[in-house]
C-alpha cells in the first residue's frame, strides 16, 4: 500500500479510516505499542479546553520522541451534536517529521484510536490474563467494543466471546458482526452468568454508576476497563478495585482521569499504594504480572499520546508516507 501525495510540498496526504484499519493488525500493532512503551516518550496529559458554556470541550493530545517524530491527536466533544445528526466525538490526527517539524500526513483520529486502545488492553493481557484463557466478555456493544473483542481475541486463544449490553438488540448486533469476522460470538442474556464463564472481561461503557459487580467475577479473571475517561464515570464496584490487583496504562493519566480509580482513592477505599504497575513498568520487566493464577487482575486505561504516535508511525511505515527529511 502506499498513500498519494508529493514528498515535498504539495497537498499533504490524508489516510483514511478504511486505510488505517487495513494497516493496523493487531499482532503488528502490539508489537509496535510494546516497544514504544519500552523506548518511552514525550506525552504530557491531554489539555482539555471548554468551548463554550453548554460542554463543547477541545482535547489536545501531543507526543513525540527527542530521535523520532512528532505527533498531535485533535478532538472535539459537541455533547448537542447528536440532535443535528452528527457524531459527539471527532477526531484528526497530525504526523509529524521529527527532523523538520514539517507535516506528514493527516489521519482519521476516530480509527486510530479504536485500533490503539483495543491494542493496549491486548498487550496489558499478554501479561496479566492466564495464558489458558478462552472465554472473553465483552461489556458494553458500542462503537469501541468490536475492536476490543478482535484486539483481545489476538492476544490469546479466545474459543467463545459472550456480548453483554444494556441494550439486547446492540449486543446481539455486535455478536453477529463478530460472527461475521469469524469471531465464535453469542450474546449473553444474564450478566452475573457471563461473568462466571468469562476468563478475560472487557468493559467499554460510558457508565457513571458501576456496571460489573467485584462479587460476581470468578477467582483467575483478568478485567480491562477502556470505557471510563473521566472522574465521574465508574465501570465497576469498589468491591472489584480493593480485591483485584491493579494495573493501569499510566499512572499520570490514570490518578487523574480515571473515575474507577479516582473515586475510590479520594474517598479513603483505595490506596494510591494499592496500584502495582503501569504498562511500561510490565513491557521492561521493572514489574511483574501475573503470578498467581487464582489472582484476580485490572488494568485501567485512560489512553495515552504515546500510544496514538506509535500507531501513527506504523501506518506511515505501512503506507510509505514521504518525509520532508527524507
Amino acid at each position: 500500500m502506499k498513500a498519494a501525495g508529493p514528498p515535498h510540498g504539495g497537498e499533504l496526504p490524508y489516510v483514511s479510516s478504511a486505510a488505517i484499519h487495513a494497516a493496523l493488525d493487531y499482532p503488528s500493532l502490539i508489537s509496535a505499542l510494546r516497544t514504544a512503551f519500552a523506548a518511552g516518550a514525550e506525552a504530557p496529559v491531554r489539555a482539555s479546553h471548554a468551548v463554550t458554556p453548554a460542554g463543547d470541550r477541545l482535547l489536545l493530545m501531543p507526543a513525540w520522541r527527542h530521535d523520532g517524530d512528532i505527533g498531535v491527536k485533535i478532538v472535539t466533544v459537541f455533547p448537542r451534536n447528536p440532535a443535528r445528526g452528527l457524531a459527539s466525538v471527532s477526531a484528526l490526527y497530525v504526523l509529524l517529521d521529527g527532523a523538520t517539524g514539517h507535516p506528514v500526513a493527516l489521519l482519521d483520529g476516530e480509527a486510530l484510536t479504536l485500533r490503539r486502545t483495543g491494542a493496549a488492553s491486548a498487550l496489558a493481557s499478554t501479561f496479566l490474563s492466564r495464558a489458558d484463557s478462552r472465554v472473553l466478555l465483552v461489556v458494553g456493544a458500542g462503537r469501541l467494543a468490536r475492536y476490543m473483542a478482535e484486539a483481545h481475541c489476538a492476544a490469546r486463544s479466545i474459543e467463545r466471546v459472550l456480548v453483554w449490553g444494556r441494550r439486547p438488540e446492540r449486543a446481539r448486533a455486535l455478536a453477529a458482526e463478530l460472527v461475521e469476522l469469524g469471531i465464535p460470538a453469542q450474546r449473553a442474556n444474564d450478566l452475573d452468568a457471563a461473568l462466571a464463564e468469562a476468563d478475560v472481561v472487557t468493559c467499554a461503557t460510558t457508565a457513571r454508576e458501576p456496571v460489573v459487580p467485584g462479587k460476581s467475577v470468578r477467582d483467575g479473571t483478568h478485567v480491562d476497563l477502556v470505557g471510563g475517561f473521566t472522574r465521574d464515570m465508574r465501570e465497576v464496584d469498589d468491591a472489584l478495585m480493593l480485591r483485584a490487583e491493579l494495573y493501569v496504562d499510566t499512572f499520570a493519566g490514570t490518578l487523574v482521569e480515571a473515575g474507577d480509580l479516582v473515586q475510590p482513592i479520594e474517598r479513603g477505599v483505595l490506596a494510591r499504594a494499592h496500584i502495582r504497575a503501569e504498562l511500561a513498568d510490565l513491557v521492561t520487566g521493572r514489574a511483574s504480572g501475573r503470578r498467581d493464577a487464582g489472582a484476580v487482575t485490572l488494568f485501567k486505561s485512560v489512553g495515552t499520546a504515546l500510544e496514538d504516535l506509535a500507531a501513527a508511525r506504523l501506518v506511515a511505515e505501512r503506507l510509505r508516507l514521504p518525509r520532508a527529511s527524507s
